[in-house]
């Protein structure tokens, strides 16, 4: 209890009070356009510029398989891995390929009708992507066929920014430009909740059970819904004019909530109240080309532990008080 209050008061004074990350992996040095790590933090996948898709086991610090999106380059700027730790989706603007992360191999790749924006994936290999045309492409894979049956929703009028599934891939949040989150029935198309805000929705997540859903939108408008009811939980107590997010996991069943933003902070939510329990800066590399960086992904090692991967190319481990 007393370094859970201790970490509430560094966050209160905004001092000098940077948690020293409790180990740090320098994974990659070259460019990168996304990176996901599994919800347990072990691992973690990354697009680079040069060097592929890499899918690393961060507890062995060793790389497991070595991915190539399409032929010519890797193209990938989204990566996904289902809850579950078995699948993996990589998205590039005209395609989206499906992985096996039990033994690496190739499960599917398919040319999108659109250009592609966001992807995410489910236990079974269920593919939600949004794209630039306003649509989403629900991909489900067969056991019988090569062909995966497709359901595609056409909710919104403008750019699909975001997507998110439940771990069982049967319910799907998406938002738009057009200022709308829409849940809805992945395997039907059917709405069952649409959330209307005051500007573009530019993240959205599902907890792993589709119980709960997160919303931000392109200021500072960050809300936490009851997917059953359509009814506000909370709203994040955000005090400055504008915070955006690049990174998002519902934790510690569902009483905490993850975030990462483009500007190296990272913090911790209390989901029933909004308040902001603890928050820090990731690490710059000392070559870095400028002076931030972007929080790609976050996750729970375990209940006092929280793994980031940022585009300076650092994985980090961080001291962190849960409830």
């Amino acid at each position: 209890m007393k370094s859970f209050f201790s970490v509430i008061l560094c966050t209160l004074a905004i001092a000098a009070c940077q948690p020293t990350a409790i180990d740090t992996q320098a994974l990659i040095t070259e460019p990168s356009y996304d990176a996901s790590l599994s919800l347990n933090g072990q691992f973690v996948i990354v697009s680079t510029a040069n060097s592929a898709i890499q899918v690393w086991d961060l507890e062995t610090r060793q790389q497991k398989y070595t991915w190539i999106h399409s032929e010519s380059n890797n193209d990938a700027f989204d990566v996904a891995i289902s809850p579950n730790q078995d699948f993996a989706a990589s998205l590039s603007r005209d395609s989206v390929a499906l992985w096996s992360m039990l033994n690496g191999s190739s499960l599917g790749w398919w040319s999108l009708p659109s250009t592609g924006q966001s992807v995410a994936v489910s236990n079974s290999g269920s593919l939600l992507i949004g794209l630039t045309d306003g649509s989403v492409m629900s991909l489900m894979p067969s056991a019988s066929t090569k062909t995966p049956s497709l359901i595609k929703f056409l909710g919104h009028s403008e750019k699909v920014n975001s997507v998110a599934l439940s771990a069982d891939g049967k319910l799907a949040l998406t938002g738009s430009n057009d200022m709308q989150a829409i849940l809805w029935h992945s395997t039907t198309g059917q709405p069952i909740h649409r959330w209307q805000f005051d500007n573009r929705v530019i993240k959205v997540d599902l907890n792993g059970s589709g119980s709960l859903s997160f919303i931000g939108d392109s200021t500072k408008i960050a809300k936490i819904m009851d997917n059953t009811t359509g009814e506000l939980v909370s709203q994040l107590n955000i005090t400055r004019r504008k915070m955006n997010f690049s990174a998002v996991r519902f934790s510690n069943r569902d009483t905490l909530l993850l975030t990462g933003t483009p500007a190296r902070e990272v913090r911790v939510w209390d989901i029933k109240t909004g308040q902001s329990l603890a928050n820090w800066q990731v690490q710059r590399t000392k070559h870095a080309q400028t002076k931030g960086a972007v929080v790609y992904s976050v996750a729970n090692l375990d209940s006092n532990q929280i793994r980031t991967i940022s585009s300076n190319g650092l994985v980090e481990t961080w001291p962190i008080p849960v409830h």
